[in-house]
């Protein structure tokens, strides 16, 4: 695979291989490990605090997760067009300290007396904002650390240390909400999005100068040109509705977990964190072996058989009863962990490889958009099926559509393919 235009900054380091020996890439996953660990702290907090603290009902609870992730409906194109005219850095930086103190007024306020179930929405919704930036500008700023042939790797250790951080990070919640209560969990959320930035600033790498994607284009143009690239591209359009279909299922069980567990199975709040700890055990053990599987297997069958083989497991967690039966919540979200980290890791590297760099940021953001833009139809499928019909009933629907899913992938070239291609048939120049 060849490129045009100016060598990336890491061009002159030689032939080294492994992401781990560039120290930039050290700081840059050594601050996204810490902020993801303290993501998953308030994955199980958050919800924690509005159940316990604030006597929130179901479809309350499931409000939040939508909350969080409604921005990438709202600003997730123009995020994309934006990523790509402006250095990801100082994108990133700032996104870190907005999170930092949205995340910091929760024990404030509820120090003062004045937490509320709308206050804890806000919160959500701003840091899912800063998340869309973030998000956007590191999978685009990746590739300016890393050379083509290290991406799968380098990727494969994020996801690795995102999965381990969906361990210990609710491990860590359920620890602290006993020692200290869940609102006062959330000062490590807020912690780790300094440490990010700090890491951030430790980066030695500078962007070199961006120029305007396209000739004078407007905003809508770019994100126009981004839309149609996905849109007519055979591989990035099935992974684009298969992610929005796997996601309303993971995140439509997953919104309504803590209440299921709490209210449904009798666990107390701090074993919650160590059952959710058990369960994400599966996304560090299908990102460790992703690459592994990608050349035994080869890419395109790896991907397709961890997404399709491991989503019906999902069907176990309905099952949960007090006692030895906590062992079904645990391997059914173990099994599902495992083939959502296995194929978001072989995807994130085939979209960074095979996209033309300058319309990464924006092909980047439209998968991204429909993908996780259909989170908060998740969580509110939760929260009302929960609401209407039980939370055990709304479990088995949820996870039956989640088992589904799979099929999705077979409508693509995927099926056809060992491996999936390094760019797009008859693609013209890189740049």
């Amino acid at each position: 695979m060849t490129a045009t235009g100016a060598a990336p900054p890491h061009a002159s380091r030689g032939r080294r291989r492994g992401p781990f020996r560039h120290r930039d890439f050290r700081s840059l996953w050594i601050g996204q490990t810490a902020s993801k660990l303290g993501s998953g702290v308030t994955g199980v907090a958050l919800p924690l605090i509005a159940v316990t603290a604030l006597d929130a009902g179901t479809f309350q609870v499931a409000l939040l997760p939508a909350a969080a992730w409604l921005p990438w409906l709202l600003v997730g194109l123009p995020a994309g067009a934006w990523v790509d005219r402006l250095p990801r850095r100082p994108v990133m930086l700032a996104c870190d300290l907005a999170a930092l103190l949205l995340f910091l007024s929760v024990p404030v306020a509820a120090w003062l007396d004045r937490l509320s179930v709308g206050h804890l929405l806000a919160v959500a919704l701003g840091a899912g904002t800063a998340s869309v930036f973030f998000h956007t500008a590191c999978q685009v700023y990746l590739p300016s650390l890393l050379d083509g042939d290290e991406l799968a790797e380098g990727n494969a250790r994020m996801q690795a240390s995102e999965a381990a951080a969906e361990v210990g990070g609710p491990a860590a919640a359920g620890l602290i909400t006993q020692l200290a209560g869940a609102v006062n969990a959330l000062l490590a959320d807020a912690a780790s999005f300094l440490v990010s930035a700090l890491c951030l600033l430790a980066i030695r790498t500078r962007e070199p100068r961006r120029r305007r994607a396209g000739h004078g284009g407007t905003l809508r143009r770019e994100i126009g040109e981004g839309l149609r690239f996905v849109a007519a591209d055979p591989y990035l359009r099935v992974l684009t509705v298969f992610s929005a279909a796997s996601n309303i299922g993971l995140v439509g069980y997953q919104s309504i977990l803590v209440v299921f567990l709490v209210r449904e199975v009798g666990v107390s709040p701090g074993a919650v964190g160590a059952l959710t700890a058990a369960a994400g055990a599966g996304g560090v053990l299908g990102a460790v072996s992703a690459t592994a599987l990608a050349r035994r297997f080869g890419s395109a069958r790896a991907l397709l058989a961890a997404e399709a083989g491991a989503a019906p497991f999902g069907l176990l967690i309905p099952l949960t009863t007090p006692g030895p039966g906590l062992a079904l919540a645990v391997a059914g979200g173990l099994a599902a962990g495992a083939g959502a980290a296995v194929g978001n890791v072989l995807k994130g590297s085939f979209r960074q490889v095979y996209t033309p760099r300058r319309l990464l940021g924006r092909v980047t953001v439209t998968m991204q958009l429909v993908g996780y833009g259909s989170i908060p139809l998740g969580a509110l499928l939760g929260g009302t099926l929960g609401t209407a019909l039980g939370v055990r009933p709304a479990m088995w629907i949820i996870t039956a559509g989640l088992a589904a899913t799979g099929t999705i992938l077979l409508a693509g070239p995927l099926r056809r393919q060992r491996d999936l291609p390094d760019r797009p048939a008859a693609a013209p120049g890189r740049d």
